[in-house]
């Protein structure tokens, strides 16, 4: 289960105005019948007497266990099947049910946390009884919180932070009383690689921020998907430096603490991606970045910042790898919708490049783009079929730019304002 598979499901939930309700599964992992055998010792404190020398013979997963959470999903998977349940090939984390004349439902599970949305509630009340009688499970009634963040429903709007997980990791970092940071790195900074030997202590606190940072990043901040991926390369052998930065990065998280994403289920703007490259700017290695986004109900349900993992020869180059990248993206989204039954157009790309558009549109081998690897000549075939209609966008108005650079606090805010973030008044 990935967030941008959460990401789409609620976003969907909103749009459709889906009554969602949750279940939280006890003890899944002891539910697995394993199907090899598998001997352990007998525990401490719990030997039969008299037999201490033998072992036992385990007829179900325990947790701890390798196979304990294949063996639950194999058994969930069997069980749904059994209420009428299809898992998704697209994501395996989706079960759908449709029946003749009933309404849908899909199900979003994440090992013991279990989501039921349907524009019936009678049909999810009903099939949600039936899942409970096959599993121990606790009714969470209207769903609050899915895999750390907090889940609010406000009319057609549904609203999704990690306000209570940030302020943890504040707190663990000691930073309660650190003064807030108006962008998430400071404009221009690069990270450079540290040549000094691995400090353990500055290792081990540099991974536990930075891994943090990655869970927030994943989940509901987008706005600082450039700096932590940035600074996480860096992981293996960081430098103060580098840690400096990631408390930065909490400092400026320290001024965005409240905010939320938010999916608003009036929205007729339909799904929509934006992607940008910054070519070469990485001095080192001369490896471009590459940033895109998906939108759905005004608000972001994808995000991408990541270096290209070859050199890019031009800036159109860099681009076209871009797009190719997102492109490969939105048809995952295409898969997984056309298996709930929706039916897309072709989705709108937007860039920045007129030459990488070019290139796209036109299945022509240039002398200055036939050295490209060819899985990046992929979005050929989606534009030919007419999955992904792609648009020009003026690069002093691509959104994306904040995924692939660090920008001043003037450019920086006018982006974040695209992301469908929300936020209290009064924040930086």
């Amino acid at each position: 289960m990935h967030f941008e598979t959460v990401h789409l499901m609620l976003a969907l939930a909103a749009l459709e105005n889906w009554y969602i309700t949750g279940l939280d599964v006890r003890s899944t992992y002891l539910y697995g019948k394993l199907d090899e055998e598998i001997y352990m010792e007998q525990p401490k404190g719990f030997a039969v007497p008299g037999q201490e020398h033998k072992v036992l013979c385990l007829w179900c997963a325990l947790y701890g266990l390798k196979q304990a959470g294949l063996v639950w999903w194999c058994t969930l998977d069997e069980s749904l099947k059994e209420l009428g349940f299809e898992c998704l090939k697209s994501e395996a984390g989706i079960f759908f049910y449709k029946k003749k004349g009933t309404n849908i439902v899909i199900g979003i599970i994440y090992v013991d946390d279990v989501l039921f949305c349907s524009p019936n509630k009678a049909v999810v009340d009903a099939i949600k009884a039936q899942f409970m009688c096959k599993w121990e499970c606790r009714d969470l009634g209207e769903p609050s919180e899915f895999l750390q963040m907090q889940i609010t429903c406000k009319g057609r709007a549904i609203h999704l932070d990690q306000c209570a997980y940030l302020q943890k990791v504040i707190e663990h970092c000691g930073m309660l009383n650190a003064k807030s940071a108006s962008t998430p790195l400071p404009a221009g900074y690069y990270a450079a690689k540290n040549t000094e030997p691995v400090d353990a202590e500055l290792h081990s606190h540099f991974q536990t921020v930075i891994g943090s940072l990655l869970y927030l990043m994943l989940g509901t901040r987008p706005n600082i998907a450039f700096a932590v991926t940035h600074l996480s390369h860096h992981a293996m052998n960081p430098s103060q430096d580098h840690l400096n930065k990631a408390l930065y990065i909490c400092c400026y998280l320290i001024g965005m603490s409240t905010y939320s994403l938010v999916y608003n289920g009036g929205s007729s703007a339909g799904l929509i991606a934006c992607t940008d490259s910054d070519w070469g700017s990485d001095p080192t290695s001369r490896l471009s970045q590459t940033g895109f986004y998906l939108k759905l109900a005004d608000g972001l349900i994808s995000w991408t910042s990541c270096v290209q993992k070859t050199i890019a020869y031009s800036s159109t180059e860099a681009e076209y790898m871009a797009l190719s990248d997102c492109t490969r993206q939105v048809t995952w989204i295409q898969s997984l919708l056309g298996e709930l039954g929706y039916k897309l157009k072709a989705i709108p790309i937007c860039g920045d490049n007129q030459g990488s558009i070019f290139m796209a549109s036109n299945p022509v081998t240039e002398p200055h783009s036939k050295h490209i690897n060819i899985h990046y000549h992929g979005i050929h075939e989606s534009v030919t079929k007419g999955n992904v209609e792609l648009f020009f966008i003026d690069g002093a108005e691509n959104p994306t730019d904040l995924l692939t650079k660090n920008l001043p606090h003037e450019k920086f805010m006018k982006f974040r304002a695209q992301l469908g973030l929300q936020f209290p008044s009064g924040s930086i």
